[in-house]
């Protein structure tokens, strides 16, 4: 179908609605988009700035090292008894021999 100019001029006007609500409508969604991306990134940032409140400082109390240097102390002594109480169940059990005879 052969189309001079002015028809062609006439046909592109008549198009023009279709094709600029196809056009505003791409230009809608990506505005859309770019305005939802917006608001979860300041969404975001809100829940960064959210602050609670400092927690109280404890001064260093010189019972309490002193406390604490004992219990440390005390753990190191069972430790060590309990590795002393299992050498000697573990040498009480060990039985070269599978007969026992006593004269």
């Amino acid at each position: 179908m052969a189309i001079g100019p002015i028809g062609n001029a006439i046909y592109v006007n008549q198009q023009m609605a279709s094709v600029a609500s196809v056009a505003n409508a791409h230009t809608n969604r990506v505005d859309f988009q770019n305005m939802a991306a917006q608001i979860a990134t300041q969404e975001k940032e809100a829940k960064v700035l959210e602050v609670r409140p400092a927690e109280a400082n404890h001064e260093v109390d010189p019972d309490r090292e002193h406390e604490k240097n004992e219990a440390d102390q005390e753990s190191k002594r069972n430790k060590k008894q309990e590795k002393s109480d299992k050498e000697e169940d573990e040498g009480k059990e060990f039985h070269p021999y599978h007969l026992d005879i006593k004269v």
